[in-house]
């Protein structure tokens, strides 16, 4: 993957800068502020491209919400490119706030949840792929409100019901197996079936995995 590194902390940046170019990975840049990230991008777009921008959110100047505001400008600049926002804080504003710009290719991660390599990695090929990826913290904040009876998620069995909580923190159907003790062939029937119960047909412009994480999260 071609990579942008987007954190104001010299360790962290330097750190997954060594650590995914370890892995063969490609870092198109490492910057400090989210001006730079946006720049970066810009100029990548132009020349060999970029798969994801890994952005830190509070960062120079007010260290607050520049991060997501600079992910919000790459998303709707080049909604090619794959966002993971990955911080300290779960903050629901922050995650709608993307969200709302983005439905695919998006993540947000919490730095002292990740303890390992493989999987980190691994949210970010979803990302990449056009996946939504949440920690599982972040995806709790978002479904905050209790769920209506009338929701179509009560018309998902228990099974079901996991394997979409699983999607939902980015989760492979690979992953998912492994995580539930089930076969590759039944983790993608419950998916066909939690797809039919939610309503999601297949069409060619629209995320099925991706809006049947939405409609979880919205619920």
């Amino acid at each position: 993957m071609k990579i942008i590194v987007a954190d104001d902390s010299t360790i962290v940046r330097e750190g997954l800068v060594a650590l995914l170019s370890s892995r063969g990975h490609h870092i198109v840049a490492g910057v400090s502020n989210g001006e730079e990230a946006v720049a970066a991008a810009e100029a990548a777009s132009s020349a060999s491209g970029v798969d994801i921008v890994i952005m830190d959110i509070r960062m120079p100047p007010t260290h607050t919400d520049e991060g997501v505001r600079a992910a919000v400008r790459i998303k709707r600049h080049n909604p090619q490119v794959g966002v993971m926002l990955f911080s300290q804080y779960a903050e629901v504003r922050w995650a709608r706030t993307l969200l709302d710009v983005a439905t695919s290719g998006v993540g947000y991660l919490l730095k002292d949840r990740v303890a390992d390599v493989g999987s980190f990695i691994e949210s970010l090929h979803q990302v990449g792929m056009g996946h939504l990826v949440l920690d599982p913290e972040v995806a709790a904040a978002l479904i905050g409100a209790p769920r209506s009876s009338s929701n179509a998620l009560d018309l998902l069995t228990a099974r079901e019901t996991d394997v979409l909580r699983l999607m939902a923190e980015g989760r492979s159907n690979a992953a998912i197996a492994q995580s539930l003790f089930l076969s590759n062939g039944s983790v993608e029937k419950y998916v066909t079936a939690l797809f039919a119960k939610l309503g999601l047909q297949m069409t060619a412009h629209d995320h099925r995995r991706v809006l049947a994480v939405l409609q979880y999260l919205s619920s």
